[in-house]
């Protein structure tokens, strides 16, 4: 669940050819989970925020799928970059709405194979008739629960999951635990990256909890925030960030200190002081409570990014 968006001007002559498209109509309605919203830009005839239930949940250029507004799918763009070299890859998002990452990483990085599935069947179609069908967008859009929609992909087969799937200002429960996390390493290639946004509040709990449990499946792993929010200034948005593979600290320092929006990184050893005293996340019992006791959620102030 993203802040509300705060979209960037486009320079002029940077406009790549639009995919192929539908028409947008600004309005809300009923879906299976409740409603859909969208909203044109002001600012920019070619810019739609959609909202679920009233959250932001993606804005989409309908003529610039290169063009990323949201602050946390720009990190999530910062991290596969320095992680996966240039190329197509292979990725699996978990949640859908307006697709805007999907459409990002089919523009950039052509011939990737991606898969995005999405719970509620309605909004598929609502992206369908908006924005255009999905595969000449580059990715295919199903209809079906995250967790049930991985059980069919092959071992090994994914370079990449991201995680964007929210209940309300939530991610659901069943998407945040161990047994979760154990299929997650399944599909995912040697050297395969886990991406998963939420959102937290001081003393960030969730993502404390999530990095908790991301330690008992991958050797790796990391939280990055904009710094207000390790400060516990604000509620925001957060990236776990992991993988079996050791995550190349100085790219994604290098990647994460500029552009617009730069966030902040607790990798490793930091990330597990970070999280000490959080309890794991099961299937049994998936919920952390918010007010869980353990060590004070900012970073040392010396943390690169």
């Amino acid at each position: 669940m993203p802040d509300r968006p705060r979209p960037t001007r486009r320079p002029r002559g940077t406009r790549p050819p639009a995919p192929a498209s539908a028409t947008p109509v600004e309005g809300e309605e009923a879906i299976a989970t409740g409603t859909v919203r969208l909203e044109r830009d002001p600012d920019d005839p070619d810019g739609w925020t959609v909202l679920v239930n009233g959250v932001p949940s993606s804005y989409v250029d309908t003529a610039d799928p290169t063009r990323l507004v949201f602050e946390y799918h720009q990190w999530t763009a910062a991290v596969l970059d320095a992680v996966h070299p240039p190329g197509p890859l292979r990725a699996t998002h978990l949640g859908g709405a307006g697709c805007a990452f999907p459409r990002w990483l089919a523009a950039t990085r052509p011939g990737s194979r991606q898969l995005v599935l999405e719970v509620d069947a309605e909004l598929v179609e609502v992206y369908r008739r908006s924005f255009g069908a999905s595969g000449p967008a580059g990715f295919k859009l199903r209809a079906a629960d995250a967790r049930a929609g991985l059980a069919p992909l092959p071992t090994g087969s994914q370079d990449a999951l991201v995680r964007d799937a929210f209940a309300g200002d939530a991610v659901p429960a069943h998407l945040r635990t161990v047994e979760f996390l154990a299929e997650v390493d399944r599909v995912l290639a040697p050297g395969g990256l886990w991406v998963a946004n939420l959102a937290d509040r001081p003393p960030m709990p969730n993502s404390r909890a999530e990095l908790a449990t991301a330690f008992e499946v991958f050797a790796h792993a990391a939280v990055l925030a904009e710094p207000g929010v390790f400060r516990g200034r604000r509620y925001g948005n957060a990236l776990l960030v992991a993988s079996q593979e050791e995550l190349p600290r100085q790219a994604l320092v290098r990647a994460l200190s500029g552009g617009a929006a730069p966030a902040r990184l607790v990798l490793d050893d930091d990330a597990r002081h970070f999280c000490a005293g959080s309890r794991v996340l099961h299937d049994e019992l998936p919920d952390a409570p918010d007010d869980e006791p353990g060590p004070p959620p900012a970073p040392p102030e010396d943390t690169p990014a």
